[in-house]
Formats: C-alpha cells, sequence, structure tokens
C-alpha cells in the first residue's frame, strides 16, 4: 500500500511566509502609528515601576522640575489601553512626582508645562492645591508657560504660579464651568420607551437622561455652576493681584483669548518660548545657569523639555484617545472646568 506524504517545504517557501508575516506586523504598527503616538513599556513596570530622573534642559546649577500639565484634567485613572493597561490619573501622577521632588533638596523652582482644555473642577483643584502645597514647603518659584492651549482647568492650575507665560500662539481663558447632561427624552417616546424610575426625594434623579429638567432642578444645578463660578474667580483674583475683582468678572466670561490678549487684558505676564521661562527662573533663583529635570516611567526616553513624559505603559496618543477620555469624562453628569469646542458632538 502506498501512502501519501506531504512534499517538503522549499526554503523559498518558508523565506515567503516570513515575509508575509514581517509584512503584516509592519503594517500593524503602521496602522497604531496612523491612530496616534504609541509608548510601549513592555520591562518598565508599567504605571507601578519607580520613578526615575533625567535633564532634559543644562547642565550645572540648581535643578528646575519640570511638571507637565498636559491634556484633560481628571482625578480618574484612564481606561485600558490597546495593551490591556492603566495609565495613572493626572492627579495621581502631579502628586507622585511631586512627593519624588521633595526627596531632592536641590530642586529649587518648578516649571509648569501647561497644555490642556481643562477638566473636571475638583481634579482641577486638586492639582492646583498639590502646586500650592509643594511651593510653600519648598520656598521654590513656580513659572507657568503655556504652550497650544491653557483653557479653564489649565489656566486654573496656571494660577500657583508666581509668573504666568503665554506662548505667541497659545489659546488662554475659558475662565468659566460647564454641566454636562444629556436628555433622551424626546428618542424614547419616538422608541415608545418609558422611564420607569423611582425616586425616594423630589430631586433623587436631578439631571437624568430619560427626562427634561424641571424649572425647579434647573435652578439649582445652576446655583452649583455659580458657586463654581466663583471659586474660579477667586482662584483668579488671587493669581493675578494686579487685577481688580470687577476686572476679573469682565473677562471671567467664558470667552477665549489669544496670547496677545491675554497679555492685554492682564491674564498673563508675558508673551515667549520655553527659553525664556527658563530665563525667568533663574533671575527669581538668584542662578545664573540652571539645569531642567522631568521624571519619568523606565524605559520611556526624555531628551528635551517638549517630550511628554506619559504615565509609562502602552496608550494610543492622538486624536482618538482624546476623544475617548473626553467620552469618559463627559459620559455622565458632571460640573467641568474645561473649554472644546464643539462639545456636543463629542456625545
Amino acid at each position: 500500500m502506498t501512502t501519501r506524504s506531504d512534499p517538503p517545504k522549499s526554503p523559498g517557501r518558508s523565506r515567503s511566509g516570513l515575509l508575509r508575516s514581517s509584512l503584516l506586523i509592519t503594517l500593524f504598527a503602521v496602522t497604531l502609528a496612523g491612530v496616534g503616538c504609541v509608548s510601549i513599556d513592555v520591562l518598565g513596570g508599567g504605571a507601578s515601576a519607580p520613578l526615575q530622573q533625567s535633564v532634559v534642559a543644562g547642565s550645572s546649577g540648581p535643578k528646575v522640575l519640570l511638571l507637565e500639565i498636559d491634556g484633560l484634567i481628571t482625578g480618574a485613572d484612564a481606561a485600558p489601553s490597546f495593551f490591556g493597561l492603566e495609565e495613572t490619573s493626572m492627579v495621581a501622577r502631579v502628586r507622585e512626582v511631586l512627593d519624588q521632588a521633595r526627596q531632592d533638596d536641590d530642586i529649587q523652582g518648578v516649571l509648569l508645562r501647561i497644555d490642556s482644555p481643562g477638566g473636571t473642577a475638583t481634579a482641577s483643584e486638586q492639582v492646583y492645591t498639590e502646586i500650592l502645597r509643594f511651593k510653600k514647603e519648598r520656598g521654590a518659584p513656580v513659572v507657568a508657560q503655556l504652550l497650544t492651549t491653557a483653557a479653564s482647568g489649565g489656566y486654573y492650575i496656571a494660577m500657583a504660579a508666581d509668573e504666568v507665560q503665554a506662548h505667541p500662539t497659545t489659546v488662554v481663558g475659558s475662565i468659566g464651568v460647564i454641566f454636562t447632561s444629556m436628555n433622551f427624552a424626546g428618542l424614547m417616546q419616538k422608541l415608545g420607551i418609558e422611564d420607569q424610575t423611582i425616586t425616594g426625594g423630589e430631586f433623587k434623579d436631578i439631571g437624568s437622561p430619560f427626562r427634561p429638567l424641571t424649572p425647579e432642578e434647573r435652578g439649582q444645578l445652576q446655583s452649583i455652576v455659580d458657586d463654581l463660578h466663583a471659586r474660579f474667580r477667586d482662584i483668579v483674583d488671587r493669581g493675578r493681584p494686579e487685577l481688580t475683582g470687577e476686572q476679573v468678572a469682565a473677562l471671567a466670561n467664558g470667552r477665549i483669548y489669544s496670547a496677545q490678549q491675554a497679555l492685554d487684558n492682564g491674564l498673563v505676564d508675558r508673551v515667549g518660548a520655553m527659553a525664556d521661562a527658563f530665563g525667568l527662573l533663574s533671575d527669581r533663583m538668584g542662578a545664573p545657569k540652571i539645569q531642567v529635570v522631568a521624571y519619568h516611567r523606565p524605559n520611556t526616553v526624555r531628551r528635551n523639555f517638549y517630550m511628554s513624559a506619559p504615565a509609562g505603559v502602552p496608550s494610543l496618543g492622538g486624536d482618538a484617545a482624546m476623544a475617548s477620555m473626553l467620552e469618559q469624562l463627559l459620559g455622565r453628569p458632571g460640573f467641568h472646568y474645561l473649554w472644546w469646542p464643539g462639545l456636543g458632538g463629542v456625545r
């Protein structure tokens, strides 16, 4: 009886398979790169790995901590990324970085690098408070450098600085509060869906997406928004002592300003680039030379002061990531110090 056996694989066929596999891997990597910036920390231990220090500018003199406020300001950890790991929240990251800086007596100043449209009211307040606490404990000057956007909660945090400098192309302001909620009542009616929620308390389901707000509920929510707005104005009043309360109130109507408009209105001290901010800190510290250091997770490269340090875990950046973060942030009712054009379209 004759048995049939598969012919041996030729070297050419094996090479062809390897080429196909390599091509698939390359296409996968290109696809991820198209989504945004991919940062992979395979051996660094993710968000649990201890922070490391890198010098990102200067080579001598006292140290200045580069503290980055990039993206949405939230106290909630980010959802697991494509690779299944989580990123710590901005509030937790700022606290961890400042705790690390407390262990280094050579750090004598702080450079806040802010590029943020804002976030939740509470997270913005927490970050602001943490910076003030470190500033008081260390007696260190703080200079805020505003980059692309320093709006709402981003500007709120800048008020912890001794001097605020905007980049010539920065968008500044949006001093206000927004309450986000949705109403699906009309759509539910068209679909024949009826809300059967039972509450104990007249205002227990205030802001429910299943029905419109009553005038009483709208007034109650507006009173909270007004209180938070008053808090924001008070923070600006403290951070910009050269402005009167009346001037702050006039500027705090939610509008945004160009860098020059912000300067003309007293919302920033000057317009300049990052290198100019180093000069401001150098003058305040009385040191002709300074070195700027940043803390980051292992295996995340820091070569200059423009590179951001992620929480140290794999993450997908870019517009897709920002949209995902906004979806998490705005997916439930809440009070935000946030500027986001086309906010309704995000939902």
